[in-house]
This record gives structure tokens, sequence and C-alpha cells, in this order.
């Protein structure tokens, strides 16, 4: 496809483009806050049938959950994003 093509669609059919993408940014919101979830239960299930927990394991635990608010934040401002972007498609 030339850049010219995808300007003219863009220009012709700017609000089912404009959908389009916010259709895309709550597909990719909406599976990272679920990858999230379940990578979350499975390290707390992890750490559960661990026996003993020793510091490392405890450190561990804290950069997984830190890394998993920022991906809940991360997927929450995705999901923002793309409702915003559907309400302003439905504007033009």
């Amino acid at each position: 496809m030339s850049l010219q093509y995808l300007w003219n669609l863009f220009s012709n059919h700017s609000p089912q483009v404009i959908n389009g993408l916010a259709l895309f940014f709550a597909l990719a919101g909406s599976w990272l806050l679920l990858a999230t979830r379940l990578r979350e239960q499975r390290a707390s299930a992890r750490l559960a049938a661990d026996a003993e927990l020793d510091a490392e394991a405890s450190l561990l635990d804290e950069r997984t959950q830190r890394i998993n608010r920022f991906f809940y934040g991360f997927g929450a401002a995705t999901l923002a994003a793309a409702l915003l972007l559907s309400w302003f498609s439905t504007g033009l």
C-alpha cells in the first residue's frame, strides 16, 4: 500500500479508522490486564508452594509486585486511551 492510499483512506473514512485504532488499543490493554492477572496468580501460587521463604524469594516477590503494578497501570491507561479515541471518533 502506498502512503497516498492510506491518507485517502483516513481522510475519507476517518471515524472508522480512528475507531479501529481504539479497538486495537482496547484489545491490547485488555490482553495486558488479563496476562498480568494470570502472571500474578502464577507467582502467588509458586510462592505458596514453596515451603520456606528466604530473603531472595521475598525480594523477587517485591520485584514481581512492582512490575505487576506497572502493567496494571499501563493496561488501564491503554483502555482509557481507547475510550477517549472512541468518543473522539463519534464526534467526527
